[in-house]
């Protein structure tokens, strides 16, 4: 065993969390790499290890969950040592931080207000937050967030306000309603198709899907990676189908791809 580490003796949360902080803060002394770490060379990383811990959630491998959960503390503990070296704040201050908000924003666990369902658990917390400054129920929704997401995020937020459909009917009612425009914009005999309004019109259709999903307990992000990741198996099946009988996918109809297709979709029952 290498010199100065310790085994793996760490028994309880807050001795193993002190054996990490140990460990990161060696390597930040010592470690050519990780002495060059700034917040924006990590920021990337941080991103693909949350998408790392997507995948491994959806394939439902825990053992590799568990890794991506340590990648993933190891980066938001590494943020706090960096701005602990600049006098900002350290990992006592984030993590106090966390728990008052938490504590703040849980008036019915922690003080006298009531809420026995999670709808009204939601509301308080935007109104909450409402009243810590923000300015609108949607400050709260990063920029960045890929457009599938962000549409369900902001769904969400609003509906905490009260801002939303009474019943899933009449946001079935708003889906066939969007889809007709879109339709209507290819449909049209005496005047070419207006991307730009097509493409409007796409979003329309796109966020009232979104919005139904929500309505039926279906996480939209969720359900489109799971139905890429189906695709991918599928067609690496046709792939491998095709090679066995030593033909090239652009050589062949769509009629003989399509009976690889369904033997990988029977494959899968």
């Amino acid at each position: 065993m290498p010199q100065n580490i310790a085994p793996s003796t760490a028994t309880t949360p807050a001795s193993a969390f002190e054996r990490m902080l140990t460990v990161l803060n060696t390597l930040r002394e010592q470690c050519p790499w990780d002495k060059k770490q700034t917040m924006e060379s990590l920021r990337h990383l941080t991103i693909e290890e949350t998408y790392e811990l997507s995948d491994a959630i959806l394939e439902g491998d825990k053992q590799e969950i568990k890794k991506e959960i340590g990648d993933i503390m190891l980066h938001l503990a590494f943020y706090a040592r960096i701005a602990s070296e600049t006098g900002d704040f350290d990992i006592t201050d984030v993590l106090n931080s966390l728990c008052d908000k938490l504590i703040i924003r849980h008036p019915h666990i922690y003080g006298e207000v009531t809420a026995e369902d999670e709808e009204t658990v939601k509301r308080n917390w935007e109104q909450i937050k409402l009243k810590e400054g923000n300015k609108s129920v949607l400050e709260g929704v990063p920029v960045s967030l890929p457009s599938l997401v962000k549409a369900s995020r902001i769904q969400e937020k609003v509906r905490g306000v009260g801002f939303d459909w009474e019943n899933r009917h009449q946001v079935w009612e708003k889906v066939e309603e969007e889809m007709n425009e879109f339709r209507e914009e290819f449909n049209k005999t005496d005047a070419p198709v207006d991307a730009e309004k097509a493409e409007g019109e796409f979003g329309d259709l796109l966020f009232s899907l979104i919005n139904y999903a929500r309505f039926i307990n279906i996480n939209p992000e969720n359900a489109l990676e799971k139905t890429n990741k189906k695709f991918i198996r599928r067609f690496q099946f046709l792939e491998k189908r095709a090679a066995e009988i030593g033909k090239n996918l652009k050589d062949m109809t769509l009629n003989e791809m399509d009976v690889f297709w369904n033997e990988a979709k029977k494959g899968e029952k």
